[in-house]
């Protein structure tokens, strides 16, 4: 059984870097395979035995301003030699996913996201104050629908990290998708926490991070917040905060958990496809006021439903809303027991997602191949001891 594991870029560890990470451990002996990757910005786990890349790896500037080869990413996707795996699983934002494979190998598509800048994002990406996006980009966006679309049909099976992803995927691509969410490593977040009278807010400083949004609410209220992240936005956000917002730059993993374990909820202005944030506050016990729209939708339980409340939604971007969100989590604030908050947050936990996707392939690889029992995972090699065993 030979196995390719293929994401679009290796550039940092985001969300998307982290599930890729997490793959590389379900499945050791897989052939790493990215767009572009930059040496030494991803985990040790990733590159151990090295990447293999296209060749934007050597065009000017390819590791550094990838993004501005969009127009030619598909075609360097397609680039690719897998002709040699039985098995091709890609991790999916932008291209990965249209990666040729031989006819009768499994592709297993785990998408973060359909091409946002072709879709419902493309307008945020490319505003239409600039000409040369008003004039020229509807041709290039034109040719990557009709990309993203054909290329969809290449993959066997569809995982999406997020009920609101696998809804886009039906949209766009007319196929359906299993929703697996995306590692989270709710253990690190144990241990003894307070409630302080601060609130929380983790994300990087960009324009649909929503942080503009968090500052402009608590400006108004007064509240105190801290702002963990850092881009291209900090220094226009700091000019706009009052003295009641700290800033806080980057954090080490240790620093972060002692923010969430210290806070008094976290707050969260971005529409995401998932969000992993949201679950790390409730695994240290915080509630979570959040805008109530894309992936924080499956993370987060509002009140007034029959479960024990998560955390307080608000259904507007602006800061009437969030601010009455907030006063509505503080005239409630008894009713989310931290002991309910980390039981719900261990429903993302990474052994759930490891089971879940170790089952999903196995399932996928016995269907592709008619009941063959040699099945490409760890579960499968489990069975077959539990079989010799009896």
């Amino acid at each position: 059984m030979k196995i390719a594991l293929v994401h679009d870029w290796l550039t940092g560890m985001r969300g998307g870097e982290k599930v890729y990470e997490f793959l590389c451990r379900l499945y050791p002996q897989a052939d790493r395979y990215a767009l572009v990757h930059q040496p030494g910005a991803v985990s040790s786990v990733i590159e151990g035995p090295g990447v293999r890349t296209s060749w934007l790896q050597h065009l000017p500037g390819g590791r550094r301003f990838y993004r501005y080869y969009l127009p030619i990413l598909p075609m360097l996707a397609e680039t690719l030699d897998l002709e040699a795996y039985d098995l091709v699983i890609s991790s999916s934002s932008c291209a990965a996913k249209g990666v040729l494979t031989r006819p009768d190998a499994l592709h297993v598509s785990y998408v973060h996201s359909p091409m946002r800048y072709a879709w419902d994002l493309s307008h945020h990406y490319f505003p239409t104050s600039n000409p040369v996006h008003r004039w020229v980009t509807p041709f290039l966006l034109a040719a990557l629908r009709m990309w993203d679309v054909t290329s969809a049909q290449r993959v066997d099976r569809f995982i999406a990290n997020s009920s609101f992803v696998a809804q886009r995927i039906r949209k766009y691509y007319r196929r359906s998708a299993t929703v697996i969410h995306p590692p989270v490593d709710t253990s690190r977040f144990a241990g003894a926490s307070e409630r302080g009278d601060a609130y929380l807010a983790v994300g990087a400083l960009v324009a649909n991070k929503g942080v503009d949004l968090l500052v402009e609410a608590f400006n108004r209220t007064r509240r105190p917040l801290r702002i963990v992240g850092t881009g291209p936005l900090e220094r226009r956000l700091r000019r706009a905060a009052r003295d009641n917002v700290t800033f806080l730059g980057w954090l080490s993993d240790e620093e972060l958990v002692r923010e969430y374990r210290s806070c008094r909820a976290f707050v969260h202005g971005a529409v995401e496809d998932f969000g992993i944030a949201p679950v790390e506050a409730a695994a240290a016990g915080k509630a979570v006021i959040a805008l109530g729209r894309g992936g924080v939708l499956d993370s987060v339980v509002p009140r007034g439903g029959a479960a024990a409340p998560t955390g307080v939604l608000f259904a507007e971007r602006s800061a009437d809303a969030l601010c009455a969100a907030l006063a509505e989590y503080e005239a409630h604030e008894d009713e989310f027991e931290p002991a309910a908050l980390r039981a719900w947050a261990a429903r993302f936990d990474e052994e759930v997602t490891r089971e879940a996707l170790l089952a999903f392939v196995d399932q996928a690889w016995r269907a592709h191949r008619g009941g063959d029992p040699e099945l490409p995972s760890e579960v499968a090699v489990r069975a077959r001891e539990a079989r010799v065993a009896r």
